[in-house]
């Protein structure tokens, strides 16, 4: 069987990241795997699903406790394309993950090492394996498209207001 790179995990995980753009939402997505296959899948859907935590990594650990039937999902991997904040990294923590793959550093909300390490935090009960920056440009270009669309789109909408009042 051949296993795969991590470069081709965090494909997959981009894959569900354009998921996300074409529904609006941030482009970030997540692929858990075990065992050289996909057990669990996520793309950020707070928006669409009105839920603060329907972020690309709890869905993928949700599917992923479903597929096992277990909320420990011991000796898997999550690929993720951004950073995870501090709920996600919690989520990753109680669920025993062995290792988290990320592309993109996210300095304002990272809980991986960028703002702060939670997963490194000594003394905590289950330490997680951390590798960033895996096809971190591809990825970090496709959330600062995303975010450039979206300023534009918010000053073209100011400006034909704008237009109407006068």
């Amino acid at each position: 069987m051949m296993l795969y790179s991590d470069e081709y995990w965090m494909t997959q995980a981009l894959a569900r990241a354009y998921q996300a753009k074409s529904q609006g939402e941030v482009p970030v997505g997540a692929v858990l795997v075990l065992d050289n296959q996909i057990i669990g899948e996520g793309w950020n859907q707070p928006i669409t699903q009105h839920n603060p935590t329907a972020h690309a990594e709890m869905m993928a650990l949700r599917q992923g406790g479903i597929a096992l039937q277990n909320y420990r999902l011991i000796n898997t991997t999550l690929y993720v394309t951004l950073e995870p904040c501090m709920m996600c990294a919690g989520a990753m923590i109680h669920s025993r993950i062995a290792r988290l793959v990320f592309g993109a550093s996210e300095h304002k909300t990272g809980a991986a090492g960028s703002l702060i390490d939670l997963l490194g935090l000594p003394g905590i009960n289950h330490q997680v394996a951390v590798t960033g920056g895996i096809l971190q440009q591809t990825c970090a270009d496709l959330l600062s498209e995303f975010f450039q669309q979206r300023r534009l789109a918010i000053k073209q909408a100011k400006q034909q207001k704008s237009l109407s009042d006068n």
